[in-house]
């Protein structure tokens, strides 16, 4: 059995855990609040969770009939729209009807991880516990979805948490600008089945890319480091940027990174509780084409998806790695991931988390964007228990990141996940790095 009753019972209970407390900051008031115009309000993801699991392990994978097939309907599509949604949009429910139908839906799912059937290998959407974990991992993402959408709301529409400490800016400078040269050798990107439990269609099947030598920035760009970009008028040089993003520059009014904000004593960072002085070793958080600009500025560019795995994953002996740091399992002492932390940390704060190159952070403190755009792998086939999961965004408008946010669960950091976004969404909690030819 790839997951057992035991593991998948006691990993649904914390992501239940989490998003209750991630609820649980957003008062009655706020509720219908919708803080992405690209997203749909509140209300509808604390319905999607649960009516996702019962859509897609109860009803599709088991048979099992609706417990509410207007909410099941309703909740269904939980992806970003092309434009705002409408903004009557439909009567959603309250929230003690949702409440009602969340806790419907965990009692059969508790039942169901606790002693159901959870693998089949002649039933699709159950062989190798697939849609198992689908649900598990789907509320995982989508609690980091939650965390960028509270960003948003004003602070006096969400109630901080107990214990949620002030975050601490760090050291008045961040680290000396150092790269690193490697060495042309082979990069692993997707993975075998029988290599992981579980990965998403797009991280199949496996392949291997040859990569030429290049040289790679040790830390992620920092916010002193794209000050420097801003203060040199970067985002009115037309030069820098594709059409398309200067055509959204221009159409939004876009003149600095998406969690600055400019204060009466100068830049400040826009935290989940509180703003405070821009802290300068944290790593900038931007979209795709401010990462890209900023690469053209420095005479550079944006690693590829292959040689983020080179350097994330080789090593001087030539053997690849499971993580940046070796084999042993994601912890918190290896990088700002598993939500240890609602804010970036200083780059360099974890050395164990270290490449065996010597580059830090490839995991952790803001996912990592690459010049590739999102596709399928040759022989990309659809999964069963979520066939529209990628193949909707191969559309030549997706980049992939990789690596992970403070608010990336420990489940989802494995070499073969791909993350991946509009190169103009300012949203994600998305960092970069630069790269250029090898000395």
């Amino acid at each position: 059995m790839v997951i057992g009753h035991d593991e998948a019972l006691e990993w649904y209970r914390r992501n239940c855990r989490r998003s209750g407390e991630l609820f649980g900051m957003i008062p009655d008031f706020a509720y219908g609040d919708r803080p992405i115009p690209l997203r749909n309000p509140i209300c509808f993801y604390d319905g999607h969770i649960p009516a996702f699991g019962i859509n897609t392990l109860w009803k599709r994978a088991l048979g099992q009939p609706a417990l509410n097939a207007d909410y099941e309907s309703l909740f269904e599509r939980g992806i970003d729209p092309e434009a705002p949604p409408d903004a009557a949009g439909p009567q959603w429910p309250t929230r003690k009807e949702i409440g009602e139908y969340r806790r419907s839906a965990d009692a059969a799912l508790t039942r169901l991880f606790a002693e159901g059937p959870l693998e089949d290998d002649d039933n699709p959407l159950l062989r190798r516990g697939q849609a198992v974990y689908t649900v598990l991992e789907h509320e995982v993402m989508h609690q980091e979805t939650l965390h960028y959408m509270w960003r948003r709301l004003p602070f006096d529409r969400k109630i901080r948490p107990a214990g949620a400490a002030a975050p601490v800016p760090g050291p008045d400078r961040a680290p000396k600008r150092e790269t690193v040269r490697i060495p042309a050798g082979a990069a692993t990107l997707g993975a075998r089945p029988d290599e992981v439990a579980f990965g998403w269609d797009n991280e199949f099947p496996v392949q291997s890319v040859r990569v030429p030598a290049f040289e790679i920035d040790v830390h992620n760009v920092t916010n002193s480091d794209f000050l420097e970009f801003v203060e040199a008028g970067g985002y009115s040089r037309d030069d820098l940027w594709d059409p398309e993003a200067w055509g959204w520059l221009r159409s939004e009014s876009v003149a600095h990174p998406p969690f600055w904000i400019r204060g009466s004593k100068g830049w400040e960072w826009l935290g989940m509780f509180e703003r405070i002085p821009l802290p300068p070793a944290w790593p900038v958080w931007v979209t795709h084409a401010e990462a890209s600009a900023y690469a053209r500025w420095k005479g550079r560019r944006l690693p590829s998806e292959a040689e983020y795995h080179r350097g994330a994953y080789g090593s001087p002996s030539g053997a690849e790695r499971d993580f940046p740091w070796g084999s042993e399992p994601a912890g918190p002492t290896r990088g700002n991931f598993d939500f240890q932390s609602f804010e970036p940390l200083p780059v360099g704060s974890f050395p164990e988390g270290a490449s065996g190159w010597g580059i830090h952070d490839l995991i952790g403190n803001g996912w990592e964007w690459t010049s590739t755009v999102f596709a399928g792998f040759p022989g990309f086939q659809p999964m069963a228990s979520y066939p529209q999961y990628s193949a909707d965004f191969f559309d030549g408008k997706h980049y992939v990141m990789k690596g992970a946010s403070p608010v990336t669960g420990r489940e989802l950091v494995r070499r073969s996940l791909r993350n991946w976004f509009r190169p103009n969404y300012p949203h994600v909690y998305a960092s970069f790095r630069c790269v250029g030819p090898a000395s």
